[in-house]
């Protein structure tokens, strides 16, 4: 049975980590610490998280892959992802793999907070026209392609067909912070 105000933050952002660490203990949460998947399978084997916040882009790895053991462990976790590179694709695949919520950042201790509060979902969003740009669908490809080759940044630009350097700043251009 998971601990109802234990939380677990995967993040390779030590400075970040420790800030949210203490913002959520300052509201009664007791928080444990992964900056790796390894860190996180075996925080695992021992405690039962019931809240989780994950990096989706790891030193090395893909937050996708912790989602999916966080949802493995306990369904009933409640995940909210944090990137600083969003994208449909990846949000989407966010959600499939057990994820409550997906947040771009910069997202701070309230936004997190509130989307756990919000996992259910609300069929009564309204639906709005967007129109859609070619840079919009260029960026949105280029993470499509990112999360399929567990963001390596080598394969994506070879998968793409331009060189590693045009997509890095492509990629620093358009960065959600």
């Amino acid at each position: 049975m998971a601990d109802e105000r234990l939380l677990v933050i995967v993040d390779d952002d030590d400075a970040f980590a420790k800030t949210l660490k203490r913002s959520f203990e300052r509201r009664g949460y007791r928080v444990l610490f992964a900056a790796t998947f390894a860190d996180l399978q075996l925080l695992l084997q021992s405690q039962a998280p019931g809240f989780a916040v994950v990096d989706l882009k790891l030193a090395g790895a893909s937050g996708l892959a912790c989602v999916e053991a966080l949802h493995a462990h306990d369904p009933l976790m409640l995940i909210v992802v944090l990137t600083g590179f969003a994208s449909i694709a990846t949000a989407v695949e966010s959600i499939k793999l057990g994820a409550s919520h997906y947040l771009a950042k910069p997202s701070n201790t309230d936004d997190i907070e509130a989307a756990f509060s919000k996992a259910a979902g609300n069929a009564a969003v309204p639906l709005t026209e967007r129109t859609t740009s070619i840079k919009t669908l260029e960026w949105e490809h280029i993470h499509e392609v990112l999360a399929e080759t567990g963001f390596n940044i080598s394969e994506t630009a070879r998968r793409l067909g331009m060189h590693r350097r045009t997509l890095a700043r492509k990629l620093e251009k358009r960065q959600v912070r």
